[in-house]
C-alpha cells in the first residue's frame, strides 16, 4: 500500500523514517552474506519484476492505494535482507520518479513493505519449510509453492497491519480507525491471495529450473532437502 504525503502527522513520519533508515542499514550490512556471483543478477531481476507489478495500483482510501507487494517473493528467492533492499529501492524510485507514494511517507512505506512485509513473509516461509523437512527427505515443487503462497498472503496482511498501527499513532485523516482497519485488512486479504498465487507460480518456476538459486532452499539447513518436480 502506497501512502501519500499527509496521511500521518509529521512526528509519526519522522519516527518511521528513522526506523526505516536503521532497518535498511542493517539489511545492507547483512545482505553481504546472501549475495554472490550467481545471486546478484537474480536480485536485479527480482527488483525489476516487483517494480513492474507494483505499478498496477488501485485506490483503497483517499491518498492510499493498494497493489501487490512482492516482499515474500524477494525474500524466498534472494534472502530477507537483500529482499528488503530490493523492495526499498523500488519504493524510492517509484516515489521520486513517478510520484507513486509521498516523499515524506517513504519511511512509513518502506517500514511496512520492505521491513514488516519481508520479515513476516520470510519468517512464515522458513518456518513452514523447516517443519516440512523434519518429516521428509524430499519436498515437491508444488509443496514449495504452497509454502510460498502462505508466506506471501501472511506478509501482505502484516504489511497492511503496519499501516493501521501508523494511522493509529498519528493518523491525520478524518477517516475513523475502525474504518481504516476494515478497509485495509479486507482489501489486503484479497490482495494477499492474488500475491500468493503469483509468488507461488514464480517460485515454482525457479525451483524447476534452478533450485540452487532459491535462497530458502539453499540456506534452510546445512543439508537442504531434495526438491522434486511432484
Amino acid at each position: 500500500m502506497h501512502m501519500s504525503d499527509g496521511i500521518v502527522d509529521a512526528p509519526t513520519s519522522v519516527g518511521f523514517a528513522v526506523l526505516a533508515v536503521v532497518g535498511l542499514a542493517l539489511c545492507a550490512w547483512r545482505a553481504r552474506s546472501e549475495l554472490d556471483d550467481r545471486t546478484v543478477p537474480l536480485a536485479g531481476l527480482v527488483a525489476a519484476f516487483i517494480f513492474a507489478v507494483q505499478m498496477v495500483n488501485f485506490p483503497i482510501l483517499p491518498g492510499v492505494s493498494g497493489h501487490l507487494l512482492g516482499g515474500a517473493l524477494a525474500a524466498i528467492l534472494v534472502g530477507p535482507f537483500t529482499g528488503a533492499l530490493c523492495i526499498a529501492v523500488v519504493l524510492i524510485v517509484q516515489s521520486l520518479m513517478f510520484a507513486d507514494g509521498g516523499v515524506t511517507a517513504l519511511g512509513t512505506n518502506i517500514t511496512n513493505m520492505a521491513l514488516v512485509g519481508v520479515a513476516a513473509g520470510y519468517g512464515v516461509a522458513a518456518s513452514l519449510y523447516t517443519l516440512l523437512k523434519r518429516h521428509r527427505d524430499r519436498v515437491s515443487v508444488p509443496t514449495v509453492g504452497v509454502v510460498a503462497f502462505t508466506a506471501a498472503a501472511v506478509g501482505t496482511v502484516c504489511a497492511a497491519l503496519g499501516f493501521v498501527v501508523q494511522y493509529a499513532l498519528g493518523g491525520a485523516g478524518s477517516t475513523s480507525l475502525g474504518t481504516v482497519t476494515a478497509y485495509m485488512l479486507g482489501t489486503h486479504v484479497l490482495i494477499g491471495i492474488g500475491e500468493g498465487v503469483i509468488t507461488a507460480l514464480t517460485v515454482m518456476a525457479v525451483c524447476r529450473t534452478r533450485p540452487d538459486l532459491v535462497y530458502l532452499l539453499r540456506t534452510s539447513e546445512k543439508k537442504p532437502a531434495e526438491v522434486v518436480p511432484a
